[in-house]
């Protein structure tokens, strides 16, 4: 196992762990952090050409997106959920252009989307 391998590791556990005991606040931080991490390693792909690599980042970034979207409740957030719906659906498409078209713009334009919900869901006690 290379160094690089066996940091990917501890770094799987780490957020295992911290999943474990994160509140349901705390887990949509996660996911956030996380989507944002992958939207950015994805751009790193990009520029260095590792088609591959660059696939599977926004792959991750489209499950993580899905799963927030998966994770709306529209009983009890009413329109903000129906608004979030589109926004992350909308998120997920211009994930998979970025993707087909290596469009470093259309990830960045997620991954500013990504910061203001962020933004505001950091400023929301849990």
């Amino acid at each position: 196992m290379n160094a690089y391998s066996a940091m990917r590791q501890y770094q799987t556990v780490n957020n295992e762990a911290q999943a474990l005991e994160a509140n349901p606040h705390r887990l949509i931080q996660m996911l956030l952090d996380g989507g944002l991490t992958r939207i950015a390693q994805a751009r790193g792909a990009i520029e260095r050409g590792w088609t591959a690599e660059k696939g599977e980042l926004i792959g991750k970034a489209v499950g993580i997106v899905g799963g927030l979207r998966n994770g709306l409740d529209f009983d009890k957030g009413g329109e903000l959920a129906q608004n979030l719906d589109r926004l992350y659906d909308y998120m997920i498409v211009k994930l998979t252009e970025a993707n087909v078209h290596n469009d470093l713009a259309r990830l960045d334009e997620v991954a500013n989307l990504l910061r203001e919900i962020k933004s505001g869901w950091d400023a929301i006690a849990p």
